[in-house]
């Protein structure tokens, strides 16, 4: 199981996918924790993910 769009024998530090944190703006890379939910990650931290909730219009 991986990212599909980087076949496994390829994983390399540069080649793993990344975002930037819809809370805190910093870029973080694919975690293999995340592989399932990839396309649902949209904090790089558990602090972000807590800061997230307490802004209006943050998921409850």
């Amino acid at each position: 199981m991986g990212h599909p769009t980087i076949p496994p024998e390829r994983y390399t530090k540069k080649t793993l996918p990344s975002k930037l944190c819809h809370v805190c703006g910093r870029p973080f890379t694919w975690r293999k924790k995340w592989a399932r939910d990839w396309d649902a990650v949209t904090v790089c931290s558990e602090r972000c993910r807590r800061q997230k909730r307490r802004q209006p219009g943050g998921a409850a």
